[in-house]
């Protein structure tokens, strides 16, 4: 049986390694093309495809799957079953008919609940406590075929998007190689997704990642753990783009708001202490712990208001 195996980031290659580990014939890796990264725009290969090479995998990367040369690239490996976890491009109908066992997708979310392209940073923004990653056959929509089996994953309030990808990209690599038997000789069960349940995650946007002061505590911690380590939450310091990389709520009933703050707009910086940089919000405060000002490097919160000529009441936003 060859398999073709599709991804890009770090999420999928759990799920490539371990059909590598269990002795499943990868006939090749499709993964997106080269990207040009960081303040220099280097062009950087895909996590999916350096692991692939540096196990000498044949690696293929068409521009848009969609086109005459990315279906035949596909039809020249004549695959018995076709695997994705996060490639991020929707298959054509002419790729999905090609395998015998048909395509399945590790999905990180549970299904019909975000479909697309960022569901697990839009869980953590959404401040859901559980998520999960479902295997599904693969249809013509977005995220829309048949699923196969799904596994929860909780998510906790130390979680940011990076440590729940790490999560979710194990346990999705387990529960292929659970059902992968199955599916191959046919006794995976299909179940349809409800359309009156679904739910959508595109793709985060700049204004996404817009942090708005005057949303509770909650819902600003919420958004930065969900933003990182990938894009970060911002605001304006000086009018200038001011990162935040962390923070905390404080633990108590009014969420750190003395009484002589409560008239102070949201994104008034309150004060800086040992804990980091205290900012109102809509119904409390929230405590800075990791930032990034234009410009600099991360640092801690405490760090940077020390050489920082941030008084109180100047205003974030």
């Amino acid at each position: 049986m060859k398999i073709l195996f599709m991804g890009t980031p770090d999420f999928a290659v759990p799920s490539l390694e371990a059909l590598l580990k269990q002795g499943y014939e990868i006939a090749a890796v499709v993964t997106q093309p080269d990207r040009p990264k960081g303040r220099k725009r280097e062009l950087t290969p895909s996590p999916v495809k350096v692991f692939a090479l540096e196990r000498g995998l044949q690696v293929l990367q068409p521009e848009r799957l969609r086109s005459p040369e990315g279906v035949s690239e596909v039809a020249a490996i004549a695959p018995d079953l076709i695997v994705t976890a996060a490639y991020g491009q929707i298959l054509p109908k002419s790729v999905l008919d090609m395998p015998r066992l048909g395509c399945i997708n590790v999905h990180g979310s549970l299904l019909p609940g975000y479909r697309g392209g960022a569901p697990i940073q839009r869980s953590i923004i959404n401040g859901e406590k559980v998520t999960g990653v479902t295997l599904m056959y693969m249809a013509e929509g977005l995220d829309t075929g048949d699923m196969i089996a799904k596994v929860e994953v909780p998510i906790a309030d130390e979680d940011t998007a990076g440590s729940m990808f790490g999560k979710l990209s194990e346990s999705g690599a387990a529960l292929l190689l659970e059902w992968l038997p199955r599916i191959v000789d046919g006794t995976a069960g299909r179940t349809p997704q409800s359309e009156e349940e679904a739910s959508y995650a595109p793709n985060l946007t700049r204004e996404d990642e817009k942090l708005d002061w005057s949303q509770s505590s909650r819902r600003i911690f919420d958004r930065v753990r969900g933003l990182n380590p990938m894009a970060g939450g911002f605001t304006y310091l000086d009018g200038e783009v001011f990162k935040v990389w962390g923070c905390d709520i404080p633990q108590s009933p009014d969420k750190g708001l003395r009484r002589e703050w409560e008239s102070l707009a949201p994104g008034s910086v309150l004060e800086a202490d040992a804990m980091g940089i205290r900012v109102r919000t809509g119904d409390g405060t929230l405590v800075l712990t990791e930032v990034q000002p234009a410009g600099k490097k991360a640092l801690k919160a405490t760090e940077f208001a020390k050489g920082a000529r941030l008084a109180p009441g100047k205003v974030l936003g």
